[in-house]
């Protein structure tokens, strides 16, 4: 393994282990304050003890996350320094508010965590409000330090030199909106599946039935939300994507000429030596009205992109496919989930559903990779979209390689230690938390 693709490999690895933490740090806060909620609301002893329940679940994931995030910082220095060293002065200030929102999310965990029985009941539970809000806070500021990658703004490039710093508007660039709402709603719509999923199964094996009732209520609720407001955002990225970033377009639809009207294409096998598509879906004109909001737009296409400035349309294309699917499947699990919810049907008489749910565990956190491989793989050439090339970001130093592997060995142990201890707090669950009343 070269030295370029080693320091990708591992950044791409960091990125990919850190960002479903991070996503749980921003969503389950809410599931814990909002169970809080309605025990201080109603007085029943269940929702306190799911509250309970959750918030060790968040304590868990926010030290993982806060180690997985620590080495990406400095893995931003070590493996890019070319980039750091441009770039820092710009968009360092989204950086450096997501340090303090971190700050004030760890300090309101400890007061939520030790604050029972200590604090007056609704400051405590304001308390966990901040810890999602600033979670949220932490997610939305990385998501525009990222948004500027693709959307470059705050200076002036002169002369190869970085003038005329603006970091506010190098913060608001034109791509953090759309990017920062897309991502928030798929951390609810992945985080709420995979919550969802877990206490389906326990109901599915009789497992103290109105303790993972309500928590699947509240996590499904969050998550289907999210699924079927994701499509939304999906359509103000597409169109911010084919108006900033028409090469990154292409890829995702693997459309190597422009067309007018352009089809959507559904599935298919990318050839790129013959610069093919064979047996994909083909919509006519949908990909111009996603693109443009005409049905008879024209849709640029890789032949108006030069060579050099293409990214890799196979894995841009196949991971878009992922994304839109698996965000599809979730959709009409959220359409069941509602139309049994309207019908004030038990969740616990529908077996069938709740295997969905249970099926649906792990597929919101593929679609979420997918995208953000969609992101990052479908920005190359360029580390800085139209400033900076990636290979001339990358650290001079030899022996990359073997940090990758020492990274890879790390990231696999902190995984074995995650999947122990959510393991242990499970089956512990029963024993601390539930209440073993009969479900009627």
């Amino acid at each position: 393994m070269d030295d370029f693709l080693a320091a990708r490999s591992q950044m791409a690895l960091s990125l990919g282990f850190h960002i479903v933490f991070s996503c749980i740090g921003m969503v389950m806060p809410f599931f814990m304050a909002l169970s809080h909620y309605k025990w201080l609301k109603t007085n029943d002893e269940v929702y306190k003890n799911l509250t309970k329940a959750w918030s060790k679940g968040v304590a868990i994931f926010f030290a993982t996350g806060a180690v997985s995030g620590t080495m990406l910082s400095f893995e931003l220095g070590l493996l890019w320094p070319k980039f750091m060293e441009h770039a820092g002065p710009i968009f360092g200030m989204p950086f450096s508010l997501e340090g303090t929102a971190f700050f004030i999310e760890a300090i309101a965990l400890g007061f939520f965590l030790y604050g029972w029985n200590k604090l007056n009941k609704w400051f405590h539970w304001f308390t966990g409000m901040v810890v999602g809000v600033s979670g949220l806070a932490s997610g939305i500021l990385v998501v525009a330090a990222n948004a500027w990658m693709n959307s470059p703004a705050g200076f002036d490039f002169v002369g190869g030199k970085y003038l005329n710093i603006d970091p506010i508007q190098a913060m608001f660039n034109k791509a953090w909106f759309s990017q920062a709402l897309h991502m928030c709603l798929a951390a609810f719509t992945a985080t709420g599946f995979a919550v969802a999923g877990v206490h389906a199964l326990m109901i599915l094996r009789n497992r103290n039935k109105l303790f993972h009732l309500k928590a699947f209520k509240i996590a499904a609720t969050f998550a289907c939300i999210g699924a079927l407001l994701q499509p939304l955002s999906g359509d103000l990225s597409a169109k911010d994507v084919a108006k900033r970033q028409p090469a990154k377009l292409a890829a995702m639809e693997a459309l190597y000429h422009t067309e007018k009207p352009a089809p959507l294409l559904i599935g298919g096998i990318v050839n790129e030596e013959d610069r093919t598509v064979k047996g994909a879906i083909k919509i006519p004109g949908a990909l111009s009205f996603l693109a443009h909001g005409d049905f008879k737009a024209e849709v640029k296409g890789l032949d108006q992109i030069p060579k050099n400035e293409q990214p890799p349309v196979a894995i841009t294309h196949y991971a878009f496919q992922i994304m839109v699917g698996l965000g599809t499947f979730m959709m009409l699990i959220s359409v069941l989930y509602f139309f049994n919810l309207f019908r004030k049907k038990s969740f616990a008489d529908k077996p069938w559903l709740l295997k969905l749910f249970v099926f649906a565990i792990p597929l919101g956190y593929i679609a979420l990779e997918a995208g953000w491989v969609v992101t990052e793989v479908g920005r190359q050439p360029w580390i800085i979209y139209g400033i900076m090339r990636t290979k001339d970001a990358v650290t001079p130093m030899p022996g990359i390689a073997y940090s990758f592997y020492i990274f890879s060995a790390i990231y696999f142990s902190l995984s074995i230690v995650v999947t122990f201890l959510l393991y242990r707090q499970i089956k512990m669950v029963p024993v601390v938390y539930d209440q073993p009343v009969e479900v009627k």
